[in-house]
């Protein structure tokens, strides 16, 4: 008896062993075709203990965490090709979406204003919130359920298809529910694009994902560009009777950024071919799919690949699998109704503190900036009016010399990111303080280009502040649980969002109170950055 205690206790001891061999990922086996083992030298560097990650090693499941090293080693031996830098293209669609459509609902405001006459006019950007909100909670969350190809490939075509029956809006309340329907789909770009562009980078070019901004900074630069000749031109000034027929700028605007969407769709639809997240597939146990995938994307840059099905096997040689994967596919369709990704989020004390700081920080990113920036041609307007060049010609012209300065601060903060012992906190932390100071000081503006100057320094650091997080955010999170993650955060952002046209409605925009709370919020958010736990400067997501 005695004796089959101890073979007992050796055949556990044996099993714990193996387990933490696989948890610390520090040699992998490869199979020859007579199954005979042979132990990679170069193995300890592709998922060793010592491998730089943006989530600490032991943070995660330990099986999920061997086999993400395994494929971002893999990635980063194919390393940056053809089909990344088309992706590159075709995701910056997505970055570009993101800021043209508010924008749009930015500037048709007034003139929309002007014609229909509406009892509470901000009830058009509620709208739109509430849009971007139930989007980032759909294509979020369910891009962790259902895989990250369909929504990549839907949400520009939503967009477009609503931006483009818009224009026909015969009153107020078309316009309205036409504004939330194109930004459901407006709310799942970022979400689901970060998640696609990442996992497929290696982690050699992680900065790539804030220059993507610079999508985001010419989406401004081109709606305003549009807008004014249109607006400025084809538009109902203040204070007059506006008939339709002297006020069709808006339409030919939305009409003309809903066609730019379409040909977007158009390129990423039938011109692109977008493959599934290998670390997505993995992460549902399909582990030779996301093989084939690796194998696809290298033939694809005109390299080949030495990942095995056998490399990721290795790394559970229990075959107990990740602890994120139901057992059957049913059940993993059903995963969102049990939390388990959420849960995987808040799994340890790090993990919850990262998860719930950075929450905080998109959710006070998400009233400031439309409380102030959505309304920001009504205060220049008005301003403006003050100083006695308030025309609307001269509010668009404006508003394209603000947004172009957004390019050159997306272009930088992809080069702070980069900085040793600043990375992404220092970077995102400084330019959110600051894009909170220039709004406190645009209050002591005396003059139309004082405003102008000010306004101009606030969208250079907000644009710098957008690219850092934008990035940051999804580099935090693991791939299996990335779109919930982004989701999560992008949900807090528009439901904060949601608040920012209520206090419009009940409070006076002549006043500076809305420029007061918004600096209060970014710098408050710039201050809760410094405190974040992970920096993935120069690591590779997992």
């Amino acid at each position: 008896m005695a004796d089959r205690d101890i073979s007992s206790n050796q055949r556990n001891i044996t099993d714990i062993e193996a387990a933490r061999k696989a948890e610390a990922a520090s040699e992998k086996v490869f199979r020859n075709g007579d199954d005979s083992e042979i132990q990679d030298p170069n193995f300890s560097q592709a998922i060793g203990v010592d491998d730089a990650a943006a989530i600490p090693k032991g943070t995660i499941d330990p099986v999920y965490e061997a086999k993400a090293r395994v494929l971002n080693h893999a990635i980063q031996e194919i390393g940056m090709g053809w089909y990344q830098w088309q992706l590159f293209i075709v995701v910056g669609f997505g970055w570009a979406n993101d800021n043209l459509w508010p924008i749009v609902t930015s500037l048709i405001f007034t003139p929309i204003t002007n014609e229909f006459l509406p009892h509470r006019p901000p009830l058009l950007t509620l709208a739109q919130n509430i849009g971007l909100l139930a989007g980032a909670i759909f294509w979020g969350f369910g891009c962790d359920v259902f895989g990250r190809r369909w929504a990549f490939n839907s949400t520009l075509g939503v967009t477009a298809v609503f931006g483009l029956i818009a224009a026909g809006s015969p009153n107020f309340a078309a316009i309205g529910c036409f504004a939330a329907l194109w930004s459901f789909g407006v709310g799942g770009n970022l979400p689901v694009d970060s998640a696609v562009f990442l996992e497929f980078l290696p982690g050699s070019h992680q900065y790539l994902l804030t220059i993507l901004s610079v999508d985001w900074a010419i989406a401004q630069v081109i709606a305003t560009l549009v807008a004014w000749p249109l607006l400025g031109n084809l538009t109902c000034q203040e204070d007059v009777v506006c008939h339709r027929s002297q006020n069709m700028g808006w339409r030919y605007f939305v009409i003309a950024m809903g066609g730019i969407s379409m040909i977007e769709f158009f390129i990423r639809f039938v011109l692109f071919t977008i493959y599934e997240s290998p670390k997505y597939l993995m992460g549902k146990g399909r582990d030779e799919e996301a093989v084939r995938i690796v194998h696809e994307v290298a033939r694809r840059n005109g390299k080949t690949s030495n990942l095995t099905l056998a490399d990721l096997k290795a790394c559970d040689p229990l075959g107990v699998g990740p602890r994120t994967d139901a057992a059957a596919a049913l059940q993993r369709k059903l995963q969102k109704l049990n939390l388990t990704h959420v849960r995987a989020l808040f799994a340890n004390k790090k993990l919850a503190y990262s998860t719930s700081l950075i929450t905080v920080v998109w959710a006070f990113i998400g009233l400031g900036y439309p409380l102030y920036n959505a309304f920001l041609p009504y205060i220049q307007a008005t301003r403006g009016a003050k100083f006695g060049d308030g025309s609307t010609y001269l509010t668009y012209r404006n508003s394209l010399i603000i947004a172009v300065l957004g390019i050159p601060g997306a272009l930088l903060g992809g080069l702070l990111v980069q900085l040793p012992n600043f990375g992404r906190r220092g970077t995102l932390a400084v330019s959110t303080t600051l894009t909170g100071v220039f709004l406190y000081v645009s209050t002591t503006a005396l003059t139309s280009e004082a405003l102008l100057g000010w306004n101009c320094a606030f969208n250079f650091f907000s644009n710098i502040m957008y690219a850092v997080l934008y990035a940051y955010t999804p580099e935090i999170f693991a791939t299996k649980d990335r779109g919930t993650g982004n989701a999560i955060t992008a949900t807090a952002n528009r439901i904060f969002g949601i608040m920012a046209p209520i206090i419009a409605m009940f409070a006076n925009l002549e006043t500076s109170a809305p420029v007061y709370t918004s600096g209060a919020l970014f710098i408050a958010a710039g201050i809760i950055v410094t405190i974040l736990p992970f920096e993935p400067q120069g690591k590779a997501s997992l």
